[in-house]
């Protein structure tokens, strides 16, 4: 089974999170989205080595985003309880090497579809999988 299909469903909340920011800020860019990925896989990977993270200097947008991914993420590490309604379970815990590769999958996406979309072409490919 292919990473994407076994962790489709981190990958569609974490994916989620980005476009509810998207939704509220239409003009949000890529690279916006990009930076702030970036800043949260050097968070969980200076969590997982024990050194701080490094200070990134990211926009107010890229902001909103780190902080909507990153609920997420500690969600989905299991660290956040969500209030579920009575047909959702809740997800069992990721480890940090998994969070990290689906950070990383995002990444890649977001390098992908901005080369072949342009400045919003990540956002404009995720936002019709994601309602």
């Amino acid at each position: 089974m292919a990473f994407e299909e076994k962790y489709l469903d981190v990958l569609q909340n974490l994916e989620f999170a980005i476009v509810s920011v998207y939704k509220a800020n239409n003009d949000l860019l890529d690279h916006e989205v990009q930076s702030a990925i970036e800043a949260l896989i050097d968070f969980y990977n200076a969590e997982e080595i024990g050194r701080q993270p490094r200070d990134f200097k990211l926009s107010e947008e890229s902001i909103e985003v780190y902080e909507s991914v990153k609920e997420m993420c500690e969600f989905r590490l299991g660290r956040v309880k969500k209030d579920l309604t009575e047909m959702e379970i809740e997800p069992k815990p990721l480890q940090m090497k998994e969070l990290l590769e689906c950070l990383k999958t995002i990444k890649n996406s977001i390098i992908k579809w901005t080369k072949s979309g342009g400045r919003q072409g990540y956002l404009d490919f995720v936002k019709q999988f994601i309602p």
